[in-house]
């Protein structure tokens, strides 16, 4: 997977050039179909990974947040899952939460992946079995996190608004993040303790950081506690739960038993 990861950087590199080129020189906003933005640099940034990546492995299947989908990719043995912006909002609000994020996956599960924060440029990749990787390509570098004793959870700005996360403290810190793949990333890193969403989501958005996580020695799952697959027919997922190799036993436990507190009203009516 050595030739996969280094065309994947190399690609993952221009694109996020081109991202922080349209960032100041401007860029159009649209609205999709569900309501929420995108951008031109989002489809800057799909064509340039598609590009690169389709032609280097033709045999390869595609799901991306800004391609149109179709079952051929069922039947691919190895699939790109890519989400060129993850964070769109953080990206039209100048905020350097935003990341390009992509995964190979085989017969389910990712073997390689890497997400690229342009405005930080911090770097994180994997391949599977290999461990977890951070290298940082561009400057300026992201200044760390204000301190505090209690463990980190990066959450969901508008979960965190409704008071969905109001149980964890006094145990726990919460602070609102833009792009779920940059915290994951950033739990990977040892930069925060755990990541949670606990409702919605999709492939694209998680498929890289999964194998982050796991690369890194953490724990990953759907907020009910699932293990994940990937490239199913439908790519939604049901939030994401991922704790880090270094989060507390006490800590793990508060934000396990929360998590499940909150989604179990949610599961039994299905």
């Amino acid at each position: 997977m050595d030739r996969e990861l280094a065309l994947l950087s190399d690609a993952m590199q221009q694109a996020g050039r081109e991202a922080r080129r349209l960032s100041a020189a401007g860029f159009e906003t649209y609205t999709k179909a569900d309501h929420s933005p995108v951008t031109s640099a989002d489809l800057a940034v799909n064509g340039i990974l598609r590009d690169r990546l389709s032609t280097a492995f033709p045999d390869d299947g595609w799901l991306s947040e800004e391609t149109t989908d179709n079952d051929e990719r069922l039947s691919r043995p190895r699939v790109w899952i890519v989400d060129p912006i993850d964070g769109t909002r953080a990206f039209v609000r100048g905020l350097p939460e935003y990341c390009l994020s992509v995964a190979l996956v085989e017969q389910g599960s990712p073997v390689v992946g890497a997400i690229f924060n342009p405005s930080t440029g911090e770097f994180f990749s994997a391949i599977r079995g290999r461990g977890f990787r951070i290298e940082r390509v561009l400057e300026p570098a992201r200044p760390p996190f204000a301190s505090d004793e209690r463990p980190l959870a990066l959450v969901t700005p508008w979960e965190l608004r409704v008071g969905r996360f109001e149980g964890l403290d006094p145990h726990v810190r919460c602070r609102p993040i833009g792009s779920i793949a940059y915290a994951l990333a950033l739990v990977a890193a040892g930069q925060a303790d755990a990541a949670i969403t606990l409702t919605g989501g999709n492939e694209w958005d998680i498929a890289a950081g999964v194998l982050l996580i796991e690369e890194s020695g953490g724990q990953v799952t759907t907020a009910t506690g699932q293990p994940f697959t990937f490239n199913r027919s439908d790519p939604k997922v049901s939030g994401t739960l991922a704790l880090g190799s270094s989060l507390s036993a006490p800590a793990r436990t508060q934000i396990l038993r929360h998590s499940a507190a909150q989604v179990a009203p949610r599961s039994s009516t299905f």
